[in-house]
C-alpha cells in the first residue's frame, strides 16, 4: 500500500511541475501570439473590404494653359 502512496505522490508532483512550467509558457507566449494574431485579422479585415468597396478611378490631370495673362480677362 505504501507503493501506491508514493506513486501518487510522484505523480502528482509531476502534474504540479507541468502545470506549472505551461503556465510560465503560456504567460510569456501569449502576448507574441495576440500580435500575429490581431495582425493576420487586421490584413485580413482590410482585404476584405478593399475587395467590397470600390475604388474611384482617379481623373486625368488636365493640360496646363499655353497663354497666361490675368486671371480674369477683359471685356472688349
Amino acid at each position: 500500500m505504501q507503493k501506491v502512496y508514493n506513486l501518487l505522490g510522484v505523480l502528482g508532483f509531476v502534474m504540479s511541475g507541468t502545470m506549472a512550467v505551461m503556465g510560465v509558457m503560456a504567460y510569456t507566449r501569449i502576448p507574441s501570439m495576440m500580435k500575429l494574431y490581431l495582425s493576420e485579422m487586421k490584413l485580413e479585415l482590410t482585404e476584405t473590404i478593399l475587395k467590397q468597396v470600390p475604388v474611384p478611378e482617379i481623373p486625368e490631370i488636365p493640360k496646363l494653359p499655353k497663354t497666361t495673362g490675368p486671371a480674369i480677362p477683359s471685356i472688349r
